[in-house]
């Protein structure tokens, strides 16, 4: 039996725009395009009365933008998954990233310079994916009971746990866990911490920014040779891989363009190896929301040397893929909601720093 159509509704100011994802979406299977807003105020009523599974919202639109519309429709108690389409601008990004943080399920960019076929193309190809992980993220998941941070502390009680650096891999709904679990570390928390997040080139930019203006500690956007050290978090740019380089007692960061992981650039199963290989078993590896199995070869490697792996929780995923992953493989030491993730977090540190 075939699966049910996801029902999309499209909103967007721009004509251009309207017909171009409306003849994207029409081609792509199981989709059922339910109607066309041109303006927020019209896509909160559409939501209203077709109550569609997933919206393609506009974030700068005249009147009622698209992080009013989000408002507006958790105002409501309406719940469709919005994917938002901006601009791959510094004007852009910064209000793409507000959303994601108001309650949107995910970003695309919007093509720029592009011929009208290739920017068809990537639209697409974008539209395709994330429709699936919307897809993926409305079936239901089971998965372990989560254990507290004194069930991490038991399971390793015979073995005193190092922390010199904490890596978190995050994608489709991640951003707003990030912000909760980072928001919790202390500003004398005594690791460096790296994220790898999935997103485009530049939102990851405004994430960074984002993040800084709420989290005790320095977060930044990592570049070449940084130095990696307590206080900061660095998080990966999109479109580029991020990894590590240990020269005597200082670690550096390196970026480089090589083919994407498992669809990913950057890719967690990048960054981790590089971790280990720097800091062997002092590495704690943290693995949130998202589709796929990114992190897991990562982890593998960090299990053998005797690191820490958490998860975050089924029901507290937007999309329990990249933690399941792990999970089922028997690598984590410990399944945790976010709040659970930052209490471990700082009381594995403490430990190894008092």
């Amino acid at each position: 039996m075939s699966q049910a159509a996801i029902r999309v509704l499209v909103v967007d100011d721009s004509a251009l725009y309207r017909q171009m994802l409306l003849n994207v979406l029409g081609r792509i299977p199981e989709v059922d395009v339910v109607g066309v807003a041109e303006d927020g105020n019209q896509a909160v009523e559409m939501v209203a009365s077709l109550h569609p599974d997933v919206l393609t919202l506009d974030v700068q639109m005249p009147g009622l933008d698209g992080i009013g519309v989000l408002r507006a429709l958790r105002e409501r108690g309406l719940s469709s998954r919005a994917i938002m389409v901006s601009s791959l601008t510094q004007e852009g990004a910064p209000a793409a990233t507000a959303a994601i943080f108001e309650g949107a399920f995910d970003v695309i960019a919007k093509p720029a310079g592009l011929p009208p076929h290739e920017a068809r193309e990537f639209l697409s190809r974008q539209l395709v994916e994330k429709i699936a992980v919307v897809r993926a993220a409305s079936e239901p998941s089971k998965g372990p009971a989560g254990n507290g941070p004194a069930g991490v502390a038991r399971r390793r009680a015979d073995k005193p746990v190092a922390v010199d650096v904490v890596a978190i891999a995050s994608s489709t709904g991640g951003p707003p866990v990030l912000r909760e679990i980072l928001s919790a570390l202390p500003a004398d928390f005594p690791a460096a911490v790296l994220v790898v997040q999935h997103m485009p080139p530049v939102f990851t930019s405004s994430l960074a920014a984002r993040l800084d203006t709420v989290c005790p500690l320095r977060v930044v956007e990592a570049a070449d040779h940084m130095l990696v050290e307590p206080g900061t978090v660095l998080i990966a740019p999109g479109g580029v891989h991020l990894s590590v380089r240990r020269r005597g007692d200082a670690v550096r960061t390196l970026l480089d363009d090589a083919a994407p992981r498992h669809g990913c650039r950057p890719s967690f199963d990048v960054l981790g190896p590089s971790l280990v290989e720097a800091y062997g078993s002092r590495c704690v590896a943290v693995v949130l929301t998202g589709m796929g199995c990114d992190g897991l070869e990562a982890c593998r490697a960090l299990k053998a040397r005797g690191g820490t792996v958490l998860a975050q929780t089924a029901e507290t995923c937007a999309v329990f893929g990249m933690p399941k992953c792990v999970i089922e493989a028997g690598l984590a030491d410990g399944v945790l909601p976010p709040e659970g993730v930052a209490m471990a977090l700082v009381s594995m540190a403490r430990k190894r720093h008092a």
